[in-house]
């Protein structure tokens, strides 16, 4: 696809690793930024593969702001998981889903595609 539509957007989540022994185990959290990208094979009569507003409305409704991420998983919530989730729940809005990247930190983060 010649076009790819990109929205980042950021939420507030605590979490704890399981099965992990090291300095992020216990609980604690982040400022998580979430970086979604969608191709687009032709532009509309306006000129736009995906209208950003879309994107980023379904991202809002999606990412679960303001939680502890091991309450509502069912799965460790690593920043790998955590993208492969978002992935497959943006792919029901967006089928020409490419990736989706989740960092933790800004030197941080895991991405997930297909």
């Amino acid at each position: 696809m010649p076009w790819t539509i990109r929205v980042r957007r950021k939420f507030n989540a605590a979490h704890f690793l399981t099965s992990y022994h090291g300095k992020p185990e216990p609980l604690h959290g982040h400022t998580w930024e979430v970086e979604v990208y969608i191709g687009a094979s032709e532009l509309d009569e306006g000129g736009m593969g995906v209208d950003f507003v879309e994107v980023d409305r379904e991202l809002k409704e999606i990412l679960p702001d303001y939680t502890l991420l091991n309450d509502i998983f069912d799965f460790s919530p690593s920043a790998e998981n955590v993208a492969r989730w978002i992935y497959s729940r943006m792919k029901e809005k967006f089928p020409t889903i490419q990736k989706v990247v989740v960092w933790e930190t800004e030197n941080c983060g895991a991405e997930f595609s297909e």
